[in-house]
């Protein structure tokens, strides 16, 4: 059955996914919202967390971004006060439905999960299509709304002026030149430590990529991820000390713009499956990435990149913390991570 034709709307409010990795995947998604309502007030209301990716430049061209407190109360009174006519929400929690409708927004769309049917004006039909994969999950959503969504779009992101300097001040400041061979490490991952490849791995890469590959390395990640940063340096400090003055440490020193301003200078970016990672692609640059426990058919970065995995049989699992020897990520040899990283350094021409 064809979607009913979409009504006006003046001021709209969208509420994006909550972490960075599906925020950057629901880009094409969020993108056909602009492409329908090109002169509607557009309105993104996002936690902290991802809420700075929106003032970079995407093909959503937000008017606002408004960042969302953690409590319900305030948030509800932000949406209020927008006086929005129309709330179209990506994540499925009964939470953010029920904050819409709190916030007095009339018409609340979205897919009719997590029991809160009955608080949507108008219901997406679930699916995926023929795809796995989480951005054509977000891409069925606007799709099942009555939206067009032009299939195989890349999400696309590019730094905004104060992102650019932000990162050139931090480079600057490390005596790090731009023009130099910059590999960018995220030993991190907000999952769980099953997704993440060994750091004494990712240190052992970093001194190779330094030594053989003449690379100046960049570990960049959130707060949450200073344990894998610290064990980074810690290895270098011992194993390969020459080699750890041309590895800077960024990880919990960066907001998101600056991440983002770091990033696009990167001849290539390496992760484990993150936020980071989808980051990376988004701003065009090559990614390896490393993927255990979780399913690449599902999130792997869109594009051109490489994904490595292991030939177990325990994968993917979905597992935040593995029972047995995490094989999924052990497997994976500094050897092979070193090699796809070569590949694409010589495809780049640095």
């Amino acid at each position: 059955m064809a979607a009913a034709p979409l009504p006006a709307a003046s001021r709209i409010v969208v509420r994006p996914p909550n972490w960075l990795g599906d925020a950057v995947l629901a880009l094409p998604a969020l993108a056909a919202i602009r492409a329908a309502y090109p002169r509607a007030h557009l309105t993104l209301a996002a936690p902290s967390s991802v809420a700075a990716l929106f003032r970079e430049n995407t093909p959503l061209r937000p008017d606002q971004v408004l960042e969302l407190s953690p409590s319900t109360q305030a948030a509800v009174a932000a949406l209020r006060g927008g006086r929005f006519d129309l709330g179209i929400l990506f994540p499925n929690s009964f939470r953010s439905a029920w904050q819409f409708w709190r916030g007095g927004i009339p018409a609340r769309w979205g897919y009719g999960t997590a029991g809160r049917g009955l608080l949507l004006t108008r219901r997406s039909a679930r699916g995926r299509a023929a795809s796995r994969h989480q951005s054509d999950y977000y891409r069925a959503l606007v799709i099942g709304l009555g939206m067009a969504c032009e299939p195989g779009l890349a999400p696309s992101v590019t730094p905004s002026l104060p992102s650019e300097h932000r990162a050139a001040a931090l480079l600057d400041e490390r005596r790090i030149s731009t023009s130099a061979r910059l590999v960018v490490l995220a030993p991190g991952a907000a999952y769980g430590q099953a997704k993440q490849w060994p750091p004494e791995r990712m240190a052992e890469l970093a001194a190779r990529l330094v030594t053989e590959l003449d690379a100046t390395c960049i570990v960049i990640g959130a707060t949450h991820d200073r344990g894998a940063a610290r064990a980074i340096e810690s290895w270098l400090r011992e194993h390969a000390p020459a080699a750890a003055r041309r590895v800077a440490d960024l990880v919990g020193r960066t907001s998101l713009g600056a991440m983002v301003g770091v990033t696009a200078k990167a001849a290539v970016f390496v992760s484990n499956d993150s936020g980071g990672m989808h980051l990376a692609a988004a701003l065009g640059r090559p990614v390896v990435a490393m993927f255990g426990p979780t399913d690449e058919r599902a999130t792997s970065p869109i594009g051109d990149h490489d994904v490595l995995t292991a030939d177990v049989f325990c994968r993917p699992c979905m597992l935040r913390d593995c029972p047995i020897d995490h094989r999924c990520m052990k497997r994976i040899t500094v050897d092979t991570v070193l090699d796809a990283v070569a590949r694409r350094l010589t495809a780049s021409g640095r």
